[in-house]
């Protein structure tokens, strides 16, 4: 499928732009106009809390999504941002994390995990995410029949890598685990020739070059070689993990990460089931479901949790 008509209709905006111009006013005017969603989203009717639990590397602020007449899932939610980037307000955190609450009569509690910045490295990150997994877990063991762990981008890494610490660790696991477009190897494995040949003409701000992914990489990790398996947890065994739905996005350059990881939880032993939005770039929850592909993967997800 072609890409997304409103994202189409407004690629010019981007040419020539990178996220480095984006302190002059003007591309940061033209920035926000291609980031407008063609319908303004109205919140669902969520109750929100948010609270800090304990930590290993101290308090970890959370948010709490707790839907009129909630069900039996809990589920934490992890949102993106290549590790350094991202809060609990950005729409991957903020719009996914209500709109789960609602759709699936979850309660859903969103983690503003440290970011990969002022020195903070891996397994900071992944720490304080499995902190608030267990958290959740124990808060709401009484109550919750499914329990489920999910993120997007590099929190999809960072919520797979809790999954396989619960694993290895013989602690009691998610009953499902929700994947978005994860950023789960390094090297990201190359495009086929004939999508590569469509996200061409991409502008800058579109993709994730090379170098890109090599500095999220070096700035999480500290190195771009030895790495421990689940940093990028598609290098990591992946047996005995609970069933996974993935989204992934179909001009992505991670797209392939994703792919690869769907062939080898298969391979493992793992059910996955995989749902590709057409016409959609990385990070598309980022968008609202004013967006048609932006719904149906939030559909995909809250399915899931019924």
């Amino acid at each position: 499928m072609p890409l997304d008509p409103c994202l189409a209709d407004r690629l010019h905006l981007l040419a020539g732009m990178t996220f480095a111009d984006l302190g002059d006013p003007d591309a940061l005017a033209r920035f926000i106009e291609f980031a407008r969603d063609p319908a303004e989203w109205t919140p669902p009717d969520v109750s929100v809390d948010n609270r800090e639990i304990a930590g290993p590397h101290g308090a970890v602020p959370v948010r709490t999504y707790t839907p009129r007449n909630p069900g039996s899932a809990a589920v934490l939610w992890v949102h993106g941002g290549g590790f350094r980037g991202g809060d609990l307000d950005m729409p991957e955190a903020h719009v996914v994390a209500a709109e789960l609450a609602a759709r699936a009569g979850a309660v859903v509690v969103s983690v503003d995990y440290r970011l990969a910045t002022d020195g903070v490295r891996y397994p900071v990150p992944l720490d304080d995410v499995h902190a608030a997994w267990r958290w959740l877990r124990t808060e709401y063991a009484a109550d919750a029949d499914l329990t489920a762990l999910g993120g997007a981008s590099a929190g999809a890494a960072l919520a797979l890598a809790s999954a396989l610490r619960d694993r290895d660790e013989a602690l009691r696991p998610a009953d499902l685990l929700l994947l978005a477009y994860p950023f789960a190897h390094f090297p990201v494995p190359a495009l086929d020739s004939a999508t590569a040949t469509e996200m061409a003409a991409l502008p800058p701000m579109m993709r994730f070059s090379v170098t890109d992914i090599e500095f999220m990489v070096e700035n999480y990790v500290g190195r771009l070689t030895d790495l421990p398996r689940d940093a990028l947890p598609g290098a990591a065994a992946l047996h005995d993990l609970p069933p996974v739905h993935l989204l992934v996005s179909e001009y992505d350059d991670l797209r392939p990460s994703g792919e690869l990881l769907g062939r080898q939880l298969t391979a493992s032993g793992v059910k996955a089931s995989t749902y590709l939005a057409a016409g959609m770039p990385h990070g598309h929850l980022n968008r609202t479901p004013g967006l048609t592909e932006v719904h149906r993967s939030l559909d995909f997800f809250a399915d899931a949790l019924r």
